[in-house]
C-alpha cells in the first residue's frame, strides 16, 4: 500500500480479504503504511471502535465485529432482472 494513496475503504477491503481467506491471520502493513501519520490515525480509529485488533504496531486483523460492519456497509444489491427473463 502507497502511503500517499491509502484510505480507510483501501485498508479496510485488504484487511475483510485477509479475513476471507483466514480469519485468525494478521495482515502486515508496509512501512510506508506504518510511517504514515495518516494510516496510524485511520488503524486507530478502526482499533477504538472494536473493528481491528492490533498485534504489533502496523501487524493488524479484522475483528469479527469489524468485518461483520465491513459486509453491511458493502452489501451487494440483489440482482434484479429487467422485465423477463
Amino acid at each position: 500500500m502507497n502511503c500517499t494513496e491509502i484510505s480507510r475503504e483501501e485498508l479496510l477491503l485488504t484487511l475483510a480479504e485477509g479475513y476471507e481467506y483466514d480469519p485468525g491471520q494478521f495482515v502486515t502493513l508496509s512501512k510506508q503504511t506504518v510511517d504514515s501519520c495518516f494510516a496510524r490515525e485511520i488503524v486507530a480509529e478502526l482499533r477504538n471502535e472494536g473493528y481491528v485488533e492490533e498485534q504489533v504496531r502496523g501487524v493488524i486483523r479484522l475483528t469479527p465485529r469489524g468485518y461483520s460492519s465491513y459486509k453491511r456497509q458493502h452489501r451487494q444489491p440483489a440482482y434484479e432482472c429487467p422485465g423477463t427473463c
